[in-house]
Order: structure tokens, then C-alpha cells, then sequence
């Protein structure tokens, strides 16, 4: 059964910024994120998806600004705390290491096992229906090293749904992946969130994917929200061709059928 959804918010920013030395990224940023309900993140290359998936999951912090999570600031939480709230498939990660399939899903339970315990018959539980789920369990012995760039990210999604977090955030998590994994996975992510009331927030490059899977749409450009809504409300042919300097046609089906963009080719 779907968590109930809260009244307040599940993550608020309020006037965020954040800069690097080569300038500004993120400005004013105010938005608040409700639970239980599937976010697309999209924009340009460069408007900030990446750095805001990162404030939103403690890896950086606002330079000012507040930001809060479940009605508390995020940096009173400690990194553990998080890690069991909080789970992460981020754009690119680091396997220099000979570890086991099972052994790398096996690490997203680490933030619930006791120091210096063996993980429990629930943790090995989640750990194999996470590998069911990405459709990885054929592998699990085989060393992560030797495994090709689509199937390590299953891999790493497996990981995250291993955690069994409220909330998982994907930096742009299937772009490495095959058009029909990259379904699957959409399809699984979709599941959690209709039957059991995650919150997913998805960076994600591909419109008509977002359109597809996500409940709600939030847009950067150059740094700010240009604009968040439902899919039918915000992906609009006028804000695709503001934003991303496209012409597109979004043919709006049925109500029962999410719109589809087709780009007009100059």
C-alpha cells in the first residue's frame, strides 16, 4: 500500500544558491518537492540538474539559502541518517575494485547493519530482490570489473533499490543503458512509486521518456526554475522551444495516455 502523503513538504529550498569559482549555477531557487510522487528534472546541458541533485542529497551545500528535508534542515541529519533515507544512482561511478555482483548490491545496505554485524536475512532479502528487479541475479558471481557499461549500471541501480529508501535520486541513470533496459528500469522505478509511495527524483535528457514515466516536471534554465507542474502542464511546444532552442509538436492522445513530442527537423 502507498505511503499517505504528508501535508508538508518532503524537501523545501527557499532563495537557494550555489557557485563555483567559474560563477553562479544555482540562484534563487524555491521549490517544494511533495512525497510520494515522481519528479523529472530537465534542462539544458549545464542549467544545474546535476548540482541540484547533489544539494538535495547533502553532497554539497547551499552558499545561502536554506534547504529542509521532512521538515528539518538537510545538515542536521548526519550522513548516515540519510543513507537510509536517501538513496543515489548517480551519472558515473567508480568500480576500480574485483568485487562480486552481489557484494556491490550487498553495499547498499551498509547504512542499516550495525557496525561489526553480518547482515541480517532481511538485508540479503532486499539485496536479491533489488538483482530480480534489474534482471542482474544471472551475474552475480561475476566480477563487477568484467562486466560492460550497461550491465554495471543496472548494477549500481540495484545498489540504490537495495537501500529500500523513502527517496531515490537518479543523475541521469539510464544513459548508458539500452533503449529496452532503459524501459525496464523506468517501469520498475514507476512501480515503487504508484505502489509503495517512494519519491523518485530523475534528472532526466530525454522528453518523451520523461513524459512517459514521471508525475511531475521540473525545468531549469541557466540556473533557476524556469518552470514545474504536471507533464501536460509544463511540457509545452512553446517552453521545449524557449528552453532547449528546439521546434517541437506535443500531441496531447487521451487523458489516459501521456503527450508525445515529435521534433521538427529543419
Amino acid at each position: 500500500m502507498a505511503r499517505e502523503a504528508a501535508e508538508s513538504p518532503l524537501f523545501a529550498i527557499s532563495k537557494g544558491c550555489f557557485a563555483y569559482r567559474a560563477g553562479n549555477v544555482l540562484q534563487d531557487i524555491d521549490l517544494d518537492l511533495a512525497p510520494g510522487q515522481f519528479y523529472g528534472l530537465i534542462g539544458p546541458n549545464g542549467s544545474g540538474k546535476t548540482t541540484l541533485l547533489d544539494l538535495l542529497t547533502a553532497t554539497r551545500s547551499l552558499q545561502s539559502g536554506q534547504i529542509s528535508f521532512q521538515g528539518k534542515a538537510l545538515d542536521w541529519y548526519s550522513k548516515k541518517e540519510l543513507a537510509r533515507k536517501i538513496a543515489l544512482v548517480p551519472q558515473q561511478f567508480a568500480m576500480g575494485f574485483d568485487f562480486t555482483v552481489a557484494d556491490l548490491v550487498l553495499m547498499g545496505r551498509h547504512p542499516h547493519i550495525p557496525r561489526f554485524s553480518n547482515p541480517s536475512a532481511r538485508d540479503l532479502e532486499l539485496v536479491d530482490r533489488a538483482m530480480r528487479m534489474m534482471q542482474i541475479e544471472p551475474f552475480r558471481r561475476r566480477l563487477i570489473t568484467d562486466l560492460s557499461g550497461g550491465e554495471k549500471q543496472r548494477v549500481v541501480v540495484a545498489r540504490a533499490l537495495a537501500q529500500d529508501t523513502e527517496v531515490l535520486v537518479l543523475d541521469e541513470a539510464t544513459s548508458s543503458l539500452d533503449i529496452h533496459h532503459t524501459i525496464e528500469i523506468m517501469h520498475v522505478i514507476r512501480k515503487l512509486v504508484r505502489e509503495e509511495g517512494r519519491t523518485v527524483i530523475a534528472a532526466i535528457h530525454d522528453l518523451n521518456l520523461a513524459a512517459a514515466f514521471c508525475d511531475q516536471v521540473i525545468v531549469l534554465k541557466e540556473g533557476r526554475v524556469f518552470s514545474a507542474g504536471t507533464v501536460r502542464e509544463t511540457l509545452t511546444s512553446s517552453l521545449i522551444a524557449e528552453v532547449f532552442q528546439v521546434e517541437a509538436e506535443v500531441q496531447a492522445v487521451n487523458s489516459n495516455h501521456p503527450p508525445r513530442i515529435h521534433y521538427t527537423l529543419s
